[in-house]
C-alpha cells in the first residue's frame, strides 16, 4: 500500500482546503500526461488512483487484431498473444495491460511532479479567487506588509490584497506589521493568482460598518438609504425605519453613544451625521442640511435643483466649513443645493417670494415658471399674453389675473396700488367673462 502518497493527498487536502476528489483527478490527469509524453500520444491509457491501496494504476489498452494484420503494436495485439493472456478473447476485443509508473523513468516522473504542482497552484488560485469573489463587501482584517507601486500589500492569510492609493483614508499612514481592516470591493483574474482590492474610504466600508455594530441595520429593521462620505473628516448616513417603535438614528447611535463611537473610532475620528430619510424631498433636505436650521425649501424639479433659505444666522452652519455640509447634502440628496439667506433671498432670489404668489394666483406651478424661463417679475411683465398663453398654457382670464398680480407686488410705480382698485379691477373682469371665478384675494384665502 502507498501510504505515502495517501498521506500527502489527506494532508494537501487539510493545509489547502483543496476538494479531495479534485485533487485526485489533477493527480490521474498528470501521470496519463507523462505516460503518453514516454510512450506516445497514440496510447490509449487509463490512469485511476486506488483508494484502497492509494496506488496510482495505469492501464494500456489494445484492440485484438487476426494474426498477420497488426498496424501499431501501441494500440493493437495478435490474436494468438492475446489468447495467452485470456483464452476467452475474440477478435475486435479490447484488453487492458498494466503499466508499471515504476518504468516512466526520472524525467518523465519529474515531468508529472510538474504538473501535479501546477494543477494544484491552479485549483488553489481558482478556489481563493471564487471565494473571495462572494465575500465583496465583506470586512476582512489584514497585516500590512510592503508598500506597493499602486498602494499597500495586506496580508489577508490565504493571499495578499491591494489597498490602492485611492482606496486609504487621507492623512492615514500605514507601516510594516500594522493591523488594519477593510472592505473587499473587487477580485481580479491575474497571471500570478487571484488580486482582491480592498478599501477603507469607500462609502460601502461605512455601510459594513453599521451592519456590524447596530443589529437592526443587519437584520433590516433600519435600512441604509444613502452614504455621503468626505473620508476621514465627515459622512452623512441616512436611515430609515421599517417598525414604528424603532428610533432609527437612536439605534445607529446605541446607548450613550456607544456604537457610533465604535464606527468613529475605527475611521478614526470621522464626524458621522445620522440623517432620516423621507420620501418628501424638502423634508429629506431639511434633516439633510442638519444642524442648519432651514426656514424654507424651493424645489425646482426640472432642473433638480433646491433652494434653501435660512436664516441669516444660519449661512455658516448650512455651508459648512469649506463647503463640506451642504456638499455631503447634495451628495446625498442626489440634488443641487443652493443656499441663500433670508434677506438675500428676498431682495431677489432666482426664484423669489413674489414669483411664488404669482404662480398660486393664476394656478401655475412655479416649476412650469422657472422651465419657461420666467424666473423674475420684470420677466413676466414682459412677456407678451400671446406667449404666456403659448408658453404656460393658460386661458385668457388667467393670463389677466396674473398681470394683475405682477402690478399688485411690483407695480411699474413707486407707489402700491390701492387694494380697492385691484378689487375693481377684479370685479370688473368677473362682469366681462361672465363667469364665477375667483379672483386675486380669493386665490389667496384659498391658499
Amino acid at each position: 500500500m502507498n501510504l505515502d502518497l495517501k498521506k500527502a493527498i489527506d494532508t494537501i487536502c487539510k493545509d489547502k482546503g483543496l476538494d479531495r476528489s479534485m485533487l485526485i483527478e489533477t493527480l490521474e490527469e498528470a501521470v496519463r500526461t507523462s505516460v503518453l509524453r514516454r510512450y506516445g500520444e497514440d496510447i490509449d491509457v487509463e490512469v485511476t488512483y486506488n483508494e484502497d491501496s492509494g496506488d496510482i494504476e495505469v492501464y494500456q489498452f489494445k484492440i485484438v487484431v487476426p494474426d498477420g494484420e497488426l498496424e501499431n503494436d501501441d494500440t493493437q495485439i495478435e490474436y494468438s498473444e492475446a489468447c495467452s493472456h485470456d483464452p476467452s478473447v475474440q477478435i475486435d476485443d479490447e484488453m487492458g495491460f498494466r503499466v508499471k509508473v515504476e518504468d516512466l523513468g526520472r524525467i518523465a516522473a519529474q515531468s508529472a511532479k510538474q504538473v501535479i504542482i501546477q494543477r494544484m497552484r491552479d485549483a488553489e488560485q481558482k478556489l481563493i479567487y471564487d471565494d473571495f469573489k462572494e465575500r465583496i463587501g465583506e470586512i476582512v482584517s489584514g497585516t500590512v506588509q510592503r508598500r506597493d507601486k499602486g498602494g499597500w500589500v495586506v496580508n489577508l492569510g490565504r493571499t495578499e490584497a491591494l489597498l490602492e492609493r485611492g482606496e486609504q483614508i487621507p492623512k492615514e499612514h500605514y507601516k510594516r506589521g500594522d493591523q488594519l481592516q477593510a472592505i473587499i470591493i473587487d477580485v481580479h483574474k491575474e497571471g500570478r493568482g487571484p488580486q482582491v482590492i480592498i478599501s477603507r474610504s469607500h462609502r460601502d466600508f461605512m455601510a459594513a460598518l453599521f451592519r456590524r455594530e447596530v443589529p437592526e441595520v443587519d437584520d433590516g429593521i433600519i435600512q441604509i438609504m444613502g452614504i455621503a462620505r468626505d473620508p476621514g473628516s465627515r459622512a452623512k448616513v441616512s436611515v430609515l425605519s421599517r417598525e414604528r417603535d424603532v428610533d432609527p438614528v437612536g439605534a445607529c447611535v446605541g446607548v450613550r453613544g456607544s456604537r457610533i463611537q465604535n464606527i468613529v473610532q475605527e475611521l478614526h475620528g470621522e464626524r458621522i451625521d445620522i440623517v432620516v430619510w423621507s420620501s418628501d424631498i424638502a423634508t429629506y433636505a431639511r434633516n439633510a442640511l442638519a444642524p442648519a436650521l432651514v426656514t424654507r425649501i424651493v424645489v425646482d424639479e426640472p432642473n433638480n435643483l433646491l433652494e434653501v433659505i435660512v436664516p441669516d444666522d444660519q449661512l455658516t452652519n448650512a455651508i459648512g466649513r469649506k463647503g463640506q455640509n451642504v456638499k455631503l447634502a447634495a451628495r446625498l440628496l442626489g440634488w443641487k443645493v443652493d443656499i441663500f439667506t433670508e434677506s438675500k433671498y428676498s431682495g431677489g432670489g432666482a426664484l423669489g417670494h413674489g414669483l411664488q404668489q404669482v404662480a398660486s394666483v393664476a394656478e401655475v406651478s412655479i416649476e412650469a415658471l422657472v422651465n419657461a424661463g420666467y424666473t423674475t417679475l420684470d420677466k413676466l411683465r414682459a412677456a407678451s399674453d400671446a406667449e404666456l398663453g403659448s408658453t404656460l398654457g393658460i386661458s385668457d382670464g388667467r393670463i389677466a389675473e396674473l398681470r394683475q398680480a405682477i402690478n399688485f407686488l411690483a407695480p411699474v410705480v413707486e407707489k402700491a396700488p390701492d387694494p380697492a382698485d385691484v378689487e375693481v379691477l377684479r370685479s370688473a373682469r368677473e362682469a366681462e367673462d361672465g363667469e364665477a371665478q375667483e379672483g386675486l384675494h380669493g386665490e389667496e384665502g384659498r391658499d
